[in-house]
């Protein structure tokens, strides 16, 4: 688990099992001066957001791993920090809007990162 320097008022939390797609989705957000934390299961995820509960945004991998899988982990994220802007990413099947938390984008791998960060500047994620 990784965090960058603070540089800006932009904070991203990015929950991701595989290394790569983490690492590159990262090093996007972070060369346009973003706050980065990383989690690479669920565990990591509530751990940095016990320590960090003011972070605008999560990237949630569906599938990770952990105690809770990604999906119940963006749950847990919409209950304790409702002001939260959630995307929920997944390279299987496609998760039911039904099934997603309120107010949750879905994205299909691979995803365009300057999408998601065009709807962070609207102050949304929604389809």
């Amino acid at each position: 688990m990784a965090q960058s320097e603070p540089r800006s008022g932009n904070t991203i939390l990015i929950v991701e099992g595989e290394a790569l797609i983490r690492f590159d989705v990262a090093a996007f957000f972070e060369e346009r001066d973003w706050r980065v934390f990383e989690a690479e299961d669920a565990d990591q995820a509530v751990t940095v957001l016990d320590r960090h509960a003011d972070i605008p945004v999560a990237l949630i991998d569906a599938t990770v791993g952990g105690r809770m899988d990604g999906l119940r982990l963006a749950h847990h994220v919409r209950e304790l920090f409702p002001p939260t802007l959630l995307f929920v990413v997944s390279g299987l099947d496609p998760v039911p809007r039904e099934a997603l938390p309120e107010r949750a984008t879905f994205l299909s791998k691979p995803f365009d990162p300057h999408r998601v960060l065009r709807q962070i500047g609207q102050g949304q994620a929604s389809p």
